[in-house]
């Protein structure tokens, strides 16, 4: 498969895992770009993307611009804060006057979940989802199962635990759906609180104990508590989250066999991890930093590729 099957990079769950293995594939030859010493290729250097972030963001946002600017491409940052947003534009109104700019690719985090597909439906632009609501965060899940495989080869039959808001996670979804295209075995692990009640219809089982989660995965891969999205109380204190369901050194000593510990950041250290977990030998935290470049460059070229065969 030279191609992707779809036009745009809406949600994991509209990929076909050959989708997932031209990812891989593209990034691994990506990766090699950026260990050169010119970091650059000329190979979007006629494409305009657009950067839409109507919620706050730090990694993705300068991650998905070095992916860009790696690939020369032209690019265009529109931050909701300080556009015509606050001054009552509709979402369509917006990204149809910046497509009135002649836009090839618009890269877009929004706080509705499904704005991605409802644009996908209005415009001529390849659409990339950096995260809509607490729906999907694709390329964050790409990025995961890429620098799992990269420690562990083939994804089929590995044990993989997503710790921590379940409830609340983006990440998360996109993860268990991306895992379980690629073979792995999902369990979620925090307080009941936070784990939806379909998460066994989607692909994972749910272990409440952190010592038994520990001992059976070979990754784990610890989300943050996400108090910005919470209304309500879904546990006594973050103290009392700590003392239960974070991970600490202490934890992982126990455990009698490797495993390794990621998260998407930022974190909330001492909190989820504690730092000299998350410093560790056996973290590969700055690792998934370092793949989402490569990762969000082979999205980039695979869907501006589809788009020239298309025209």
């Amino acid at each position: 498969m030279s191609q992707l099957s779809t036009r745009h990079l809406i949600g994991i769950k509209f990929l076909k895992p050959e989708d997932i293995q031209l990812i891989f594939e593209t990034a691994d030859k990506f990766k090699e770009v950026l260990n050169r010493p010119i970091k650059k290729v000329p190979s979007l250097r006629d494409v305009t993307i657009a950067n839409l972030f109507f919620e706050n963001s730090t990694r993705t946002r300068i991650s998905f611009e070095l992916a860009e600017k790696r690939l020369s491409a032209d690019v265009v940052n529109f931050s909701a804060s300080s556009s015509s947003v606050k001054k009552g534009e509709t979402l369509l109104d917006t990204v149809n006057n910046i497509l009135a700019m002649k836009v090839d690719l618009v890269v877009m985090r929004h706080p509705a979940p499904g704005a991605h597909i409802f644009l996908s439906k209005h415009i001529d632009a390849n659409i990339i989802n950096a995260g809509d609501g607490t729906h999907e965060h694709p390329t964050q899940a790409l990025l995961d199962a890429y620098s799992m495989r990269e420690k562990l080869g083939d994804l089929r039959g590995k044990k993989i635990v997503i710790f921590g808001d379940i409830l609340h996670s983006r990440v998360a979804l996109s993860n268990i759906f991306c895992l379980n295209k690629l073979g792995a075995k999902v369990k979620v692990c925090g307080p009941p609180t936070l784990i939806p009640k379909y998460i066994h219809r989607i692909g994972a089982e749910v272990e409440y104990d952190v010592n038994k989660a520990l001992a059976w995965c070979d990754v784990a891969n610890v989300l943050r508590i996400q108090l910005e999205r919470q209304d309500i109380k879904y546990f006594p204190s973050l103290r009392e989250y700590s003392r239960s369901f974070g991970i600490n050194k202490k934890l992982l000593d126990r455990v009698d066999k490797p495993i390794y510990i990621m998260h998407p950041g930022p974190i909330n250290r001492g909190v989820e991890l504690t730092s000299d977990v998350a410093d560790s030998k056996q973290s590969i935290i700055l690792q998934q930093v370092e793949n989402g470049v490569a990762i969000r460059m082979a999205v980039l070229y695979l869907l501006a590729e589809k788009r020239s065969h298309n025209s």
